[in-house]
């Protein structure tokens, strides 16, 4: 995190966005402007950017909130077009729509710079998931939120930090009201929303961003 804050505000977004949201590379990438909904902080992730062809509603944080208001002021001054979310900004391809091979770029440079090599762009994926099963939430809750159509999935992507795999709870249990767990799932046919606010991922993950 020390050395991602010295990103530009793109990239800073983006890391941000991948680990609240748990969003594979491809989806982050293929974020529009029109799958935002900032007065809900919510992204909608389109079935024909995911693996499985799943739509779903994912929260972000307040903290990622502010990065993105940022951004998209910043992205005003290179396009005003609605469209795809992140923009490249090299001479070459100014203001054109970031490819599915930079953002790995990206995010290597970022892991060598920080002496973490076998950090890429799905560890952020695997640590939010991780994080949802050390806070109590149910398999299947995280299995909709990351968008696997079986909880095999799930279990295979959330890991403790021995490399053991973390236990998510398996039903229904009782929520501290501090972390305003509530959620609302909604399922039909090949499509899922949830909305789950993420005010229970640690405070200093939230603030060294």
């Amino acid at each position: 995190m020390t050395v991602a804050a010295t990103e530009p505000i793109r990239n800073r977004v983006m890391l941000a966005l991948a680990y609240d949201a748990a969003l594979r590379r491809e989806e982050l990438c293929a974020l529009r402007t029109d799958d935002l909904d900032p007065a809900h902080r919510t992204l909608r992730i389109r079935a024909g950017t995911t693996k499985n062809r799943l739509e779903r509603v994912v929260p972000y944080s307040a903290a990622t909130g502010v990065l993105l208001s940022g951004y998209l002021a910043h992205r005003a001054s290179l396009s005003r077009a609605r469209g795809p979310l992140f923009l490249s900004e090299s001479r070459r391809n100014h203001a054109q729509p970031l490819t599915l091979w930079t953002w790995p770029k990206v995010v290597r440079r970022i892991a060598l710079a920080a002496d973490a090599p076998r950090f890429s762009t799905h560890t952020t994926r695997h640590l939010s998931l991780t994080d949802l099963a050390r806070m109590g939430w149910e398999l299947h809750t995280i299995a909709t939120f990351a968008g696997h159509r079986h909880t095999d999935s799930t279990l295979r992507h959330v890991r403790t930090g021995s490399g053991r795999q973390a236990r998510p709870r398996h039903g229904p249990h009782p929520r501290p009201a501090h972390r305003d767990a509530h959620r609302h799932e909604h399922h039909r046919g090949r499509s899922s929303t949830v909305t789950a606010p993420l005010s229970g991922i640690p405070d200093d993950v939230l603030e060294s961003r």
